[in-house]
């Protein structure tokens, strides 16, 4: 089987340095996964994509070394398996409040006796080899994500669960339920205590914590422990690269440009 090598890095106490896609395009998923990143993730939650757009952004990211991840839009067996069945490495699960939360994510990632999962990966023993069944409980990554008090109050019970390789911090919903203003990657104080809070709990049970950011504040969570970090985004990327080249030929003009939320 295809090793999945951000778990290879993360064994080794490296970072995974990642891009997030929610543009449905395989062309931009194949440009993207040629950037040198180690991990790609199709938003099924909140990009535009559907199924049928995901298999062909699949595909295009099994062109290159980056290892593809989804996230789905929600924590439901049947997305999970399928599009693990499609070539996924990973999946990242929204809004993971507790333990039994956490336990159902994992077992529609592992295949009996350690969960439920249905075999019949039909893309996915193409893309990874066909040994993918003796190996995918191993390289498959199970990623909840941690976006609500709820599950700052459950932190341990989740992180204890086997199988939890990684937890992923939703920034914007993490946000709202600390009753703060959506951003990506804030600094505001009780963001930032939740955030520690996050990595110390990752680290007390030895599961990886993610972490969304950018290339000025990569190294900074990079140093502080995050070993799957969010550098970049297709739709974010091509805002500002625009956006700079409208206001070279303009000239700075006050208020001509919009961050991107993604």
């Amino acid at each position: 089987m295809r090793e999945n090598a951000v778990k290879r890095l993360w064994q080794e106490d490296r970072p995974a340095l990642g891009g997030w896609l929610v543009i449905p395009s395989g062309f931009s998923a194949e440009l993207m996964a040629h950037q040198n990143l180690d991990w790609l993730c199709i938003d099924m939650q909140h990009g535009l994509i559907d199924y049928d757009t995901a298999l062909a952004m699949l595909q295009a990211i099994s062109t290159t070394a980056t290892t593809p991840f989804v996230r789905v839009p929600w924590n439901d067996s049947a997305i999970i398996m399928k599009m693990l069945d499609a070539g996924a490495y990973g999946v990242i699960v929204p809004m993971v409040n507790s333990r039994a939360e956490a336990e159902a994510a994992v077992a529609a990632c592992r295949y009996p006796p350690q969960g439920i999962r249905s075999f019949g990966p039909v893309r996915a023993v193409y893309y990874a080899g066909l040994d993918y069944f003796v190996y995918a409980n191993q390289e498959v990554c199970c990623i909840p994500q941690i976006e609500t008090t709820a599950a700052l109050e459950n932190l341990d019970e989740i992180l204890s669960v086997d199988g939890v390789d990684a937890v992923y911090i939703g920034p914007m919903d993490l946000s709202i339920s600390l009753g703060l203003p959506p951003q990506m990657d804030s600094d505001l104080p009780a963001y930032a205590e939740a955030r520690q809070r996050i990595l110390e709990a990752c680290q007390r049970h030895n599961v990886v914590a993610g972490v969304n950011s950018s290339a000025v504040t990569a190294p900074k969570r990079i140093a502080e422990g995050f070993r799957m970090v969010l550098v970049s985004s297709d739709s974010g990327a091509l805002a500002r690269a625009v956006g700079e080249d409208v206001r070279a030929v303009r000239g700075a003009e006050p208020g001509a440009a919009r961050g991107p939320l993604y």
